[in-house]
């Protein structure tokens, strides 16, 4: 193999530093419930691109703008619960803001019982 003292690793092999690494070992998000659909957005992402690891800097520089969680992880190429940890520890640094998708009020039972009577009396 002819390499030189600037080349010690491989371009293709991937990540220098392990997924579980960056997330300290943790397979899910410590406080935030995220699914695919919630949408994220970095504060000043340049100022606090300097104060993070570098994995975390590339999620604040993607999230310039609205994405969603699945889009992010598909931007920067790594699996989905990784991404999701390391938007939970950016969100508790205040460095993410988020929105989680709308869920729907509870049925009025009463409503859907008198809808259901109108279509009887059809």
């Amino acid at each position: 193999m002819n390499t030189t003292d600037d080349e010690w690793y491989d371009e293709e092999a991937g990540p220098l530093v392990p997924l579980y690494a960056v997330t300290g070992g943790r397979t899910r998000p410590s406080r935030y419930d995220l699914d695919l659909i919630t949408l994220v957005v970095a504060i000043d992402p340049d100022a606090h691109a300097r104060l993070v690891e570098p994995e975390y800097a590339d999620v604040l520089r993607v999230c310039a703008y609205p994405l969603s969680v699945a889009e992010v992880a598909a931007r920067l190429s790594l699996p989905l619960g990784v991404i999701k940890v390391m938007i939970s520890d950016l969100i508790e640094r205040r460095y993410l803001i988020f929105r989680s998708s709308w869920q729907p009020a509870a049925p009025d039972l009463d409503m859907m019982q008198k809808v259901l009577d109108g279509i009887r009396n059809l």
